[in-house]
């Protein structure tokens, strides 16, 4: 695992600064548990740290708590190469710390930490898991590791993660008998697995959760229906496959998914252009994003039920979209049709469950 270095530039629109147009905060009572976004300090670009985040927790929405993601960021500079990742948890649980002090406001963000180790380790890995919950002061969750392989598509984001953790992702990871030692690891500590796949892998992710019964695994983002790279302009015919392997992959009853994080779909919206990073010149407005993501949420949460879907904002990456008061707006409006039994669940329930965090009854249960 390579020593901490300078990142090359992130995907260049990630941090473009939009004219976002104003909307206000609908059903700002509903509670929300947001299950996936970063912290963050980039080097040589804008950061997304404390204030950044609460900035947009406090933006109108009823966000009750959150689930920090890895990111490859703020490991440790003096520790051996395999628990330099420990330092990432001890980070965002400083952060989670300074919500917890309720001096800003109601909100636990943070709750839940989920951090990054190399599973490749085999058996190895646990003195790497153990520190992890160690430093997490009770919040830690489990692993993410980076599992998205296409061999003509690597935008910068993969190569800066291989610069921060010294990985590159192999075609068939989930498949590797080293990698499966190390995740043999997570269940007897009730720790589960976040993965980001593009959807050609998801039949190995099918494979491993079936391999694994009693380890929760947690798909981000729909599964990534790719529609950039190689697949640019085809989001329309990638949608078929996808929906198919989303089905299948339904019938492990372990997997949950995360519905958000659609801009590598590369989605057409009537009157915005779309680009090749996935991001709209112009902010779409809630309504328009909620109608071109309908088909992608109605899919899963059809095949998955709502106790295995959550809606998640995947901030800030995906502020090239839109910003947080509209995201979770275009989550409202695509789930009109819904009990809010269902919605209860899509919105905070599912994530609190599949994330263990220790929130009030209403939401918890």
């Amino acid at each position: 695992m390579a020593k901490s270095s300078p990142l090359v530039p992130e995907d260049p629109m990630e941090f473009t600064q939009f004219s976002f147009k104003p909307e206000k905060a609908l059903e700002p009572e509903l509670e929300i548990v947001d299950p996936h976004h970063h912290v963050r300090d980039p080097v040589g670009r804008p950061r997304y740290l404390f204030q950044e985040l609460l900035a947009d927790l406090t933006s109108g929405h009823n966000i009750i708590a959150t689930v920090a993601i890895e990111v490859g960021d703020m490991f440790r500079a003096d520790a051996p190469p395999d628990l330099r990742p420990v330092g990432e948890t001890e980070f965002l649980n400083g952060i989670a710390a300074m919500f917890a002090s309720g001096k800003y406001g109601k909100t636990l963000g943070c709750a839940g930490i989920v951090s990054f180790a190399d599973l490749r380790l085999g058996d190895k890995v646990q003195r790497v898991l153990d520190a992890h919950i160690a430093a997490g002061g009770g919040r830690f969750r489990g692993i993410r590791m980076p599992g998205a392989y296409q061999e003509s598509y690597a935008p910068a984001r993969m190569k800066n993660r291989q610069a921060a953790t010294g990985m590159v992702v192999p075609p068939h990871l989930l498949l590797d008998p080293g990698f499966r030692a190390g995740f043999a690891c997570l269940g007897p500590r009730n720790l589960s697995f976040d993965v980001m796949v593009f959807h050609p892998q998801i039949p190995d992710l099918m494979d491993l959760a079936r391999a694994f019964p009693g380890t929760s695994i947690i798909s981000n983002h729909y599964g990534v229906p790719l529609g950039l790279g190689p697949f640019a302009g085809k989001y329309k015919e990638v949608f078929v496959p996808w929906r198919a392997a989303v089905q299948k992959l339904a019938q492990c009853p372990n997997v949950f998914v995360k519905l958000g994080g659609l801009r590598k779909a590369g989605i057409a919206i009537p009157g915005y252009t779309v680009g090749e990073f996935g991001q709209y010149e112009v902010q779409p407005s809630s309504a328009e994003l909620a109608q071109a993501w309908r088909p992608y949420i109605e899919t899963c949460i059809e095949a998955f039920g709502p106790d295995r879907c959550m809606f998640e904002s995947n901030f800030p990456p995906e502020k090239v979209v839109c910003n947080y008061v509209c995201i979770w707006n275009a989550f409202k409006r695509a789930t009109t049709g819904y009990s809010a039994t269902e919605r209860a669940a899509l919105f905070s329930g599912t994530a609190a469950r599949a994330y263990r965090l220790s929130l009030p009854k209403a939401v918890a249960s």
